[in-house]
């Protein structure tokens, strides 16, 4: 997955813009504009590193005297004291994008680490650990490729990637078998259909009306399993709710082809990365 430099750009454009507004009266009043620095980028834990890239993007767009080595890469796993890069440029600069560029840096990071502990936890069996829409307005990208590097596969981004339909569409539609028709009249040939279910009777009339993937809504492991043997591979099925970690590996050898996390982007700690100046 790569991240597109214009959407990265404004992002941290934004984020800039937010933070210094236009003057940082700590650093403009105390340093010469002038003044070269060195600082190193430390893991204070173990995990998996994500958006080295985009951090080190937040000072080139700042100084475009700036210099960096990077030691690791997105995706490594790397450990408390290694050194992740090192980076050189006008000290005023290096100081006015540290937060921006560690915010970004250690949520990127703490994602993909929590995705790397998910996806450890299904080793040896046939399902994915995937995102959801649960993500930060504005972020979504860059979380999603977090994911990506811990592992873990992407849901759909947004909502013209797929036809899913909740209980709210359902209820509005009157019925999961008229909703499913009806999107089958008018959606075009690349576009699957999902539908959340929350009971073995909603399972088997969603694969009656034909839907391509089937999400169990906060079952249970034994209605799970009989979803399992009812379904018997004629769709996808995708487990969603209260997928903690203790029960990630026992709902994976149901036999489930996809576990859908929301917390892997709208509950993750930061991952402690710091900034050392030199």
């Amino acid at each position: 997955m790569i991240l597109p430099q214009f959407y990265v750009d404004d992002l941290i454009k934004k984020a800039i813009s937010e933070d210094i507004n236009y003057i940082d009266v700590a650093t403009d009043y105390l340093l010469d504009e002038n003044e070269v620095s060195t600082a190193k980028f430390i893991a204070k834990a173990d995990g998996v590193l994500c958006g080295i890239e985009v951090a080190m993007r937040v000072f080139q767009l700042l100084d475009n005297s700036f210099n960096y080595k990077l030691y690791q890469k997105d995706g490594n796993y790397i450990k408390k004291g290694d050194v992740i890069a090192e980076i050189s440029g006008k000290t005023v600069y290096l100081l006015k994008g540290e937060r921006t560029a560690l915010n970004l840096l250690q949520h990127m990071s703490g994602i993909a680490t929590l995705t790397n502990e998910c996806v450890k936890q299904i080793e040896g069996t046939n399902a994915t650990i995937a995102d959801t829409r649960k993500t930060l307005p504005g972020l979504r990208s860059l979380q999603k490729y977090a994911v990506t590097c811990g592992g873990g596969r992407n849901h759909r981004y947004n909502l013209s990637d797929c036809a899913m339909l909740k209980d709210n569409h359902i209820d509005a539609k009157g019925g999961i078998t008229p909703a499913v028709a009806a999107l089958r009249e008018k959606i075009g040939h690349t576009v699957k259909i999902e539908v959340e279910t929350r009971t073995l009777d909603e399972v088997k009339e969603t694969l009656s009306a034909g839907a391509d993937i089937i999400m169990l809504d906060n079952m249970d492991n034994d209605t799970m399993a009989e979803a399992v043997k009812l379904v018997n591979k004629k769709a996808l099925l995708e487990a969603s709710g209260n997928l903690t970690p203790e029960r990630l590996r026992s709902v994976a050898l149901l036999g489930v082809d996809i576990l859908s996390i929301g917390a892997l982007t709208h509950s993750v700690s930061a991952f402690d990365i710091s900034m050392r100046m030199a």
